[in-house]
C-alpha cells in the first residue's frame, strides 16, 4: 500500500532530506511513496552536508539488522576512496576500479548483491558505441572539446533491457536507472538527476543519495564544474526489509525527530 501523493523534498542537507522521507512513512498508513522526489543542495567542495547523529544512529540500525553500511552502499555508486587514492585522476580511477571489480564482487557478504554488476562498473563499462563503454568519459571529453554541446548528450544509463528484463520476481539491481547531467553555463555549477524505478528507503536511500552526491562532485570537477544540487527521482520509495515498529528503529526515529525539530531554516 502506497501514500497516493507525491512527496518532494527539497534540502540543504542530505542527512534531513533522508529523515524527512523516512518519517513520511513512519506516520503515514503503509510503507511506500509513490512518487518521491529529493533535491538536495548544500555542498562544501562538492561534500554534502549531513547530520552526525542521524548518519550514526541510521548505520548502527543497518549493522543490528545485517544489512549494508551507509559508505558500502553509496561506493556501489561512486568509489569516493579510490577516487582518493588515485590523487583524483579520473583515468587511473578507471582503471583501478576495473582491476578492482573482480574482487568487489567475491566479497562474501556482498556476493549475492553484487552478482549482478554495480552501478559505477555500468557507467564505465557498459556496451559500446562511441563511448566504448565509458559513459562518464565520453561525457566529460565531449563537453570539454568544445562549447554548445546539447546537454542530452550528457547522461548515462544503468539498465540494460538485454540483461535486466528477466522474469525473476525480485531483482536486487538495477533499481537505479538513469542519470543525467546538466551544466548551468551562467553559473558554472552542475546539477545531476538520477532516476529509480523503484528504491529501499530504509536500507539504501541514505547510501543512494550519498553515492549520487559523490558522483555528480566528481563529473563537476571533471567538467570545470562547482556540483549545486542533486535531485531524485524515485517511482516506489519502500520501507521493505523492517516494520515500523522494530525496537532498532527507535534511535533512529529520534535522531530525526530532533534534528528536523531544531532546524532553524
Amino acid at each position: 500500500m502506497s501514500n497516493s501523493s507525491p512527496l518532494l523534498i527539497d534540502e540543504h542537507n542530505l542527512s534531513h532530506a533522508w529523515a524527512k522521507a523516512f518519517l513520511h512513512i513512519i506516520k503515514n498508513p503503509g510503507k511506500e511513496i509513490s512518487p518521491l522526489v529529493v533535491s538536495i543542495t548544500g555542498f562544501n567542495d562538492g561534500i554534502p552536508n549531513e547530520d552526525i547523529d542521524i548518519r550514526q544512529s541510521l548505520d548502527k540500525c543497518l549493522a543490528d539488522n545485517d544489512e549494508q553500511k551507509i559508505h558500502t552502499v553509496a561506493n556501489t555508486i561512486f568509489p569516493d576512496s579510490l577516487w582518493r587514492r588515485s590523487k583524483y585522476q579520473r583515468h587511473e580511477l578507471f582503471e583501478r576500479y576495473l582491476k578492482f571489480l573482480p574482487r568487489a564482487k567475491a566479497i562474501k557478504h556482498c556476493k549475492h548483491k553484487n552478482r549482478r554488476g554495480l552501478y559505477f562498473e555500468r557507467l564505465i563499462a557498459f556496451g559500446s558505441g562511441p563511448c566504448n563503454g565509458n559513459q562518464l568519459e565520453y561525457i566529460i571529453s565531449e563537453y570539454q572539446a568544445r562549447p554548445g554541446v546539447r546537454r542530452t548528450m550528457f547522461q548515462a544509463s544503468i539498465f540494460d533491457p538485454g540483461r535486466d528484463h528477466v522474469r525473476s520476481a525480485q531483482l536486487p539491481f538495477p533499481c537505479l536507472q538513469h542519470v543525467s547531467f546538466v551544466p548551468q553555463g551562467e553559473t558554472q555549477t552542475l546539477t545531476m538527476n538520477a532516476f529509480y524505478a523503484t528504491q529501499q528507503l530504509f536500507n539504501k536511500a541514505y547510501g543512494n543519495y550519498l553515492g549520487l552526491c559523490r558522483l555528480g562532485n566528481f563529473m563537476a570537477k571533471e567538467m570545470g564544474l562547482t556540483f549545486s544540487r542533486m535531485n531524485c527521482f524515485v517511482g516506489v520509495a519502500k520501507l521493505d526489509n523492517i516494520t515500523k515498529t522494530s525496537d532498532t528503529l527507535a534511535p533512529v526515529k529520534e535522531a530525526c525527530r530532533e534534528a528536523l525539530s531544531s532546524k532553524t531554516d
